[in-house]
């Protein structure tokens, strides 16, 4: 666990550490969800982040471009229903 200080206008600092393992960087963006009695972040994806993994996700596994995102729509249906 690491501890953090909240400042007068509400605001923390996530530590560089922690940025850096959740790939946070300068002026990205966290979603901020509750959780009862907890407060859980998690990183957004930009569209940057993102580019080509459809690409190389088809180049692997040699299927085609529908394939993949069929792949990409069940594993965002599950990701959906876990939360």
């Amino acid at each position: 666990m690491t501890k953090v200080r909240v400042s007068e206008r509400g605001q923390i600092t996530i530590p560089a550490g922690v940025r850096r393992k959740m790939g946070i960087k300068p002026g990205g963006e966290v979603a901020l969800e509750m959780r009862g009695d907890e407060v859980v972040l998690r990183p957004m994806l930009s569209i940057s982040d993102v580019a080509g993994i459809f690409r190389d996700r088809v180049r692997d596994k040699g299927s085609d471009w529908e394939t993949a995102r069929r792949h990409a729509e069940a594993a965002v249906a599950r990701q959906v229903a876990d939360e």
